[in-house]
């Protein structure tokens, strides 16, 4: 991608642009455990290099709840991608201490 442009009357010189892209996939697996009122959810992060991380969310089912079995797929998968957003938080904030030498404080 190449822009120009003018200051005062003038013409700038010509910029190029680089863009590059990655291609990160998520795969989310749900097992429901009838025994123990309960669904298990884990996120799993593949990326192009050493990056795999695993987030994991449970849901549990009150006795007294009616069975909606998209509720308890929705809270465990939320749960499971909210614990590997802290995940790639933390391995973002370890990969910058291992450069820099310093302590990091990631934040949300």
């Amino acid at each position: 991608m190449a822009a120009t442009g003018e200051i005062s009357g003038r013409k700038d010189r010509t910029m190029t642009t680089t863009i590059t892209s990655r291609r990160w996939r998520v795969d989310i697996y749900v097992d429901e455990h009838d025994d123990d009122r309960t669904t298990h959810a884990e996120a799993r992060l593949h990326t192009n290099d050493k990056t795999h991380l695993i987030g994991r969310g449970v849901a549990h089912r009150s006795p007294e709840d009616t069975e909606i079995p998209e509720v308890g797929d929705e809270l465990a998968v939320a749960r499971a991608l909210s614990d590997l957003a802290h995940k790639l938080l933390h391995a973002a904030a370890s990969d910058i201490e291992a450069v820099t030498h310093r302590p990091v404080h990631v934040h949300r």
